[in-house]
């Protein structure tokens, strides 16, 4: 009962072995995964994935560290995407402030060009912010009221800012990083926000959790992270993920599921 909320199955880390994995993700209580892009190739792939794997959706977005040569017509081919019936979200889009390119204003942008297709589309936002924090929050609450719902993708911010996106009635995806031991802000981040307002995702195959990390991250290693979470919130690992199930279908869309 997983319902893995952020993948990255068409990254080459899969190649070797991409169909038979996701051909054993039933019998490794995987139920649900929504594949992320992260440019326009990885949107070709994603559509794919989504037509080809009954239990796989779609998110289609260009992460903004591959904002540099995005285009008005990029756009427009990102909306006409976004119309599929496997499409869930809008994602992953944001500001990266960690790299110095792309410049920060072509960054917001094309953050704020996407978060309008999201708001014309009425889709959830799969957001990536990293070292960006305020202009994040800045320009979400400039188009909030046009948002369906927004998730906060591996959160990696204290619990000052995760109030404040709270107050905004945003969704939290808390993966791998939980499980560090150097995860001591987001620890504490997690303890304050409620559980109905954390979707569970890997990054896969990016940020495997404890004891597998170092490896290639895949959706059934949801289960480390769900342990993890059940000593912080003291409930059992079978409540976290139900609560986790349920959050991940209404931040979606129940009628998907």
């Amino acid at each position: 009962m997983i319902f893995d909320t952020h993948a990255h199955y068409d990254d080459e880390a899969f190649d070797i072995d991409r169909d038979s994995l996701l051909k054993s993700m039933h019998n490794q209580g995987i139920d649900y995964i929504v594949n992320v892009s992260a440019s326009i190739d990885s949107i070709k792939k994603t559509l794919a994935l989504a037509e080809e794997y009954p239990f796989i959706y779609a998110a289609v977005g260009v992460h903004p560290s591959e904002t540099r040569q995005l285009s008005e017509k990029d756009i427009a081919w990102i909306k006409e995407k976004a119309q599929g019936d496997k499409v869930a979200a809008i994602g992953e889009i944001g500001l990266d402030y960690f790299w110095p390119e792309p410049d920060r204003e072509i960054q917001k942008k094309w953050f704020a060009g996407q978060l309008q297709i999201a708001g014309e589309m009425k889709l959830p936002v799969i957001v990536h912010s990293r070292e960006a924090a305020k202009d994040t929050l800045d320009l979400l609450k400039e188009q909030r009221k046009d948002l369906r719902k927004v998730v906060i993708h591996c959160y990696s911010y204290g619990k000052e800012m995760a109030a404040e996106f709270l107050n905004l009635d945003f969704y939290f995806g808390i993966g791998g990083v939980l499980t560090f031991k150097n995860a001591r802000k987001l620890t504490e981040a997690v303890k304050y926000i409620p559980m109905n307002r954390i979707l569970l995702e890997t990054d896969c195959p990016y940020l495997a959790p404890e004891p597998c990390r170092g490896k290639r991250n895949q959706s059934s290693y949801i289960d480390f992270v769900a342990q993890k979470l059940s000593e912080i919130k003291q409930i059992s690992k079978e409540d976290v993920l139900a609560q986790a199930m349920q959050n991940a279908k209404e931040f979606y869309g129940k009628e998907r599921f």
